[in-house]
């Protein structure tokens, strides 16, 4: 369970995650924060709501391999968005 603090940003993120503007963003994004969410903590958020401030191209090109991402985004929240698990379709 998330700390209460972060229960309204949780929120927002999701909403933005799934309203991208293209059904494949909003796979990216919000299939990442469903399957994710719930085991981050503030830094992790904080990552997310770092990707959301991206353009959806760019971020779509790193999870898919075909771009590098830029150094303030690996770690391992780059690799389970690039393992691309979490795409239900």
């Amino acid at each position: 369970m998330p700390s209460p603090d972060l229960v309204p940003r949780l929120a927002r993120a999701k909403f933005r995650a799934w309203h991208r503007g293209t059904r494949e963003a909003d796979y990216i994004f919000g299939g990442f924060f469903d399957t994710y969410h719930s085991a981050w903590g503030e830094a992790d958020l904080a990552w997310f709501e770092t990707l959301l401030d991206e353009d959806d191209v760019d971020v779509m090109a790193w999870a898919l391999g075909t771009a590098t991402a830029p150094a303030s985004f690996t770690g391992p929240m780059l690799e389970a968005l690039r393992k691309l698990d979490y795409v239900r379709i």
